[in-house]
């Protein structure tokens, strides 16, 4: 947890293999983390509340939704934690490919990127009854050297698949 910094801007990119995912990378990080949400989650009245006093916000995967967008570069502006799955799905095989809107609002809010792997979640009683859980944060991307250039979207998907390298490499360490 080192490489979190304790105040500013920062992305945390997590590995998704379970919905603990979401609370044991908030307990590891001691900073709170405002976590980007699909949609659906926010559905009911009950979990809109819950998820919402839980710093979480929602964004429709189905289309660029600017307004979740602006939200998070709020967050960041702020200079609070805010928390992306990068794959956007629940992914138990790694193979889900990273989308690219943790990048674009990396490079738009010029706040660092730290990949985060969560290990021991994917099991049916993660929360440590049975096994052990593990986050490891890496050290952090700053994707400076992209500043005041036109990134396409080729560039944005080779930089997200570049951290989720990172977020793999750290589940193997």
């Amino acid at each position: 947890m080192d490489n979190i910094p304790s105040s500013g801007p920062v992305i945390i990119a997590p590995n998704h293999v379970s919905n603990w995912d979401p609370i044991v990378v908030g307990a590891a990080i001691k900073r709170p983390i405002c976590f980007m949400g699909k949609a659906s989650l926010f559905k009911y009245r009950l979990s809109d509340y819950f998820f919402r006093k839980m710093n979480a916000f929602p964004v429709h995967k189905e289309y660029a939704d600017r307004q979740a967008i602006r939200r998070a570069l709020q967050v960041l502006e702020e200079g609070k934690v805010l928390g992306i799955f990068p794959q956007g799905v629940r992914n138990r095989s790694g193979e889900a490919k990273a989308q690219s809107g943790m990048v674009l609002i990396a490079l738009k809010s010029g706040a660092p990127i730290i990949p985060v792997a969560c290990i021991g979640t994917g099991h049916n009683l993660p929360c440590g009854w049975c096994r052990r859980l593990i986050v490891r944060a890496g050290k952090p991307i700053r994707l400076d050297q992209y500043k005041g250039q036109r990134i396409g979207s080729a560039g944005m998907e080779k930089i997200s698949e570049d951290i989720m390298n990172k977020i793999n490499d750290l589940l193997v360490e």
